[in-house]
């Protein structure tokens, strides 16, 4: 019997292979975004010293129902509200492996309308 893989598995396998050609530097950081069934988060990341530089989650903005579009939303424009305050203007989006679609595509518009370019 042949064993299958879980979705987690074969999300980190392309995330893996997105990842290796895509880096963030101090100017142009990385926006990665983790989901989970009930929470999303983001994160700005400089890999050429591999800090965060800001993040931001349904969890941190007390958000009830944060496994939805709305609260993808709301962590998409408080993302681009900080990434202001740092004074990053341009960043290179990540999806994490997972299709640009539903609650990663409503943050990444969200970020755009607060300003972000990608």
């Amino acid at each position: 019997m042949i064993k299958k893989e879980s979705s987690n598995v074969t999300r980190k396998r392309r995330h893996a292979r997105v990842r290796k050609n895509m880096s963030g530097t101090a100017e142009k950081p990385r926006l990665n975004v983790f989901r989970s069934n009930t929470q999303i988060f983001a994160q700005l990341i400089n890999d050429a010293t591999g800090t965060t530089l800001a993040s931001s989650s349904s969890i941190e903005l007390k958000i009830k129902t944060g496994g939805n579009v709305e609260g993808a939303a709301a962590v998409g424009t408080d993302i681009a509200k900080k990434a202001k305050d740092l004074k990053i203007k341009s960043v290179v989006f990540d999806r994490g492996g997972y299709l640009y679609h539903g609650r990663v595509a409503a943050l990444a518009e969200a970020a755009r309308k607060g300003g972000l370019e990608f």
